[in-house]
C-alpha cells in the first residue's frame, strides 16, 4: 500500500512537470528572466493595461528583471531589451531592417518584404529611404513655404494669446506630407480634411487599441477603424493610379512608381509613410517648441547659432548638416520627450544576448523609452539639456539606439529636417514663452504626444 501510495505521488509530481513545461503559458519566454502569463489566451496583455501603456510595462518589468526579460503577448512569448549594451549586442546583426517600420507593417497587416525574403526587404527597404530622400531634394521650397505661413500667423496674434502647439503643428505636418508624399491634390482642403479625420482614427487605434487588445473587444471601435482604413486605402490608391497617369517624378509616391512594385505595395509605403511620417514630424515639432518656450537661454543660443550661419538667408537643404546646436536640441528632445518609446523586430535566426539564447521568430521588444532616461546612460536624465550632446559618448549612445546615422527611421530623419525648418524660420523671428504653470505630461504609445493640448504665447524678438 504505501509502495502504492509513493509510487501515486510520484505520478503526479512528473505529471505537473511535464505540464508545465509543454504548456506555453506556464513558463517563461526560453527561460529568460521575467512575468508567467496571467491570462491563458491573453498572456500579460492586462498587465500591461494596468500600467497604463506598454512604456510603462516596460519600465516596472525592467526594474524588476533587469536589462533582459521577459513576457507574454497572448500565447506568444516575447523579450524585451532595456540597455544600451543588450541593444548594442542584438541591433549589429540584426540590422537589415527598421524596427518602426517592422512594427507598424504589423499592426496594419501589411508585409515588409517584396517576397518575404531577406534580400528583398533590405532592397525596399533602400527604395522607400531613397524615394524619401528625393522628395526632400525636390519639395524643400514647399516645406518652407508651409513653415513661413505657419511662422507668418503666430506672428500676426497680439503678444500673449495662447497658442494650441498640438492642433497647428499637426496641421503643419499634415500639409507638408501629403503633398511631399502624394502630390498636388493636397493642396486642397476638403482632401486634408478627409485625410486627417481617416488618420486620427487609425493612429488611435494602433497606438492604444492594438497594444492593449481593447480593439478586438469593442465591435463599434473595430468598425470604425476598419472603415477608415478602408477610406485611406482607397484614397492612397487612387492617388497612386493618378501618378501613374501623370508620369511626374517629384513626390515620394512617383519614386516609387519607378520600380518593380506592385501598386498595392506602392499604396502599403504611402501608407506608412503618410501615418508615420505625420504623426512623427508633428510631435517632434511640438515637444521641440514645448521645450524650447521653457528656456530662454537655450532659444537664444539657438538663434545665434541660425544667425551666424544662415545670416538673413532662408534655409537651405546644404546648410541643415552645419546647425550643430539645432541638431543637439532636436536629439535632446526625442531623448527627454521619448518621441519613439519602443520599437521592436522579428528575431529572424536564433541569436544571444549575454547568456541568454532567443530563438528564432522570437518577438524582439527594444525598450527606448527606458533606455533613453538611464541614469547610467545618461545624467540628469530628466533635464532637458542639448549640451550633453557636445560629448562623443552621449552621440554614440544615441546613434546605437537608431535616433540617429545609419540606424535612423527614415520618417525620423524627414521629421528632423521639418523640425529645423520650423525652427530656423520661427526662433530668429519669435521668442516663445510657456504659458504659466502648465506643464505638459506625455502619454506614451507608439510616438510619445502630449497627454493635453499644449499651448505657448510667443512675441517678436526684435520687441
Amino acid at each position: 500500500m504505501l509502495d502504492f501510495a509513493i509510487f501515486a505521488v510520484t505520478f503526479v509530481i512528473i505529471l505537473v512537470g511535464a505540464v508545465l513545461y509543454l504548456y506555453p503559458s506556464s513558463r517563461r519566454a526560453s527561460g529568460i528572466p521575467g512575468l508567467y502569463p496571467t491570462d491563458e489566451k491573453d498572456g500579460n496583455l492586462q498587465d500591461i493595461v494596468n500600467k497604463g501603456s506598454l512604456h510603462e510595462f516596460l519600465v516596472s518589468l525592467h526594474q524588476e528583471f533587469g536589462s533582459v526579460a521577459s513576457f507574454w503577448f497572448g500565447g506568444r512569448p516575447v523579450v524585451s531589451l532595456g540597455s544600451v549594451e543588450q541593444l548594442r549586442q542584438h541591433i549589429n546583426p540584426n540590422h537589415t531592417t527598421d524596427s518602426f517600420e517592422t512594427m507598424l507593417k504589423s499592426l496594419l497587416g501589411y508585409q515588409s518584404g517584396i517576397g518575404g525574403g531577406a534580400n528583398e526587404s533590405v532592397i525596399r527597404k533602400k527604395l522607400y529611404e531613397s524615394a524619401i530622400n528625393n522628395t526632400l531634394k525636390n519639395n524643400f521650397p514647399l516645406m518652407l513655404k508651409v513653415a513661413e505661413e505657419l511662422v507668418g500667423k503666430w506672428g500676426s496674434f497680439p503678444e500673449g494669446q495662447h497658442i494650441p502647439l498640438c492642433a497647428h503643428l499637426l496641421g503643419l505636418s499634415l500639409k507638408t506630407v501629403t503633398q511631399l508624399a502624394l502630390g498636388e491634390r493636397f493642396k486642397d482642403d476638403a482632401e486634408i480634411i478627409s485625410f486627417r479625420k481617416n488618420h486620427n482614427a487609425i493612429w488611435s487605434e494602433i497606438g492604444k487599441g492594438y497594444m492593449d487588445d481593447s480593439l478586438e473587444k469593442s465591435s463599434s471601435r473595430k468598425g470604425r477603424y476598419e472603415k477608415a482604413l478602408s477610406e485611406m486605402e482607397s484614397m492612397l490608391l487612387s492617388a497612386v493610379k493618378e501618378r501613374k497617369a501623370q508620369r511626374k517624378q517629384t513626390e515620394f509616391v512617383d519614386a516609387l512608381l519607378q520600380s518593380s512594385l506592385t501598386e498595392r505595395q506602392i499604396m502599403e509605403d504611402c501608407m506608412v509613410f503618410t501615418l508615420a511620417g505625420c504623426v512623427i514630424s508633428a510631435n517632434l515639432c511640438i515637444w521641440a517648441l514645448h521645450f524650447l518656450s521653457t528656456s530662454e537661454e537655450v532659444q537664444d543660443k539657438l538663434y545665434q547659432e541660425l544667425e551666424d550661419v544662415l545670416g538673413s538667408d532662408p534655409i537651405s537643404l546644404d546648410k541643415i548638416p552645419q546647425l550643430r546646436y539645432c541638431q543637439q536640441v532636436l536629439n535632446e528632445t526625442v531623448r527627454t520627450a521619448k518621441l519613439t518609446p519602443v520599437a521592436a523586430r522579428l528575431q529572424e535566426v536564433e541569436g544571444k544576448v549575454d547568456q541568454h539564447v532567443i530563438p528564432k521568430e522570437t518577438l524582439v521588444i527594444y525598450a527606448l523609452g527606458v533606455v533613453l532616461q538611464d541614469s547610467d546612460t545618461w545624467s540628469r536624465p530628466y533635464r532637458f539639456d542639448p549640451d550633453r550632446f557636445e560629448e562623443e559618448s552621449a552621440r554614440k549612445s544615441f546613434c546605437l539606439l537608431g535616433f540617429s546615422g545609419k540606424q535612423t527611421c527614415p520618417e525620423l530623419r524627414f521629421a528632423y529636417t521639418v523640425a529645423t525648418v520650423l525652427l530656423s524660420t520661427l526662433v530668429r523671428r519669435l521668442k516663445l514663452r510657456q504659458l504659466e504653470g502648465q506643464v505638459a505630461e506625455v502619454r506614451s504609445e507608439l510616438v510619445s504626444t502630449p497627454k493635453e493640448e499644449t499651448w505657448i504665447t510667443v512675441s517678436s524678438r526684435n520687441s
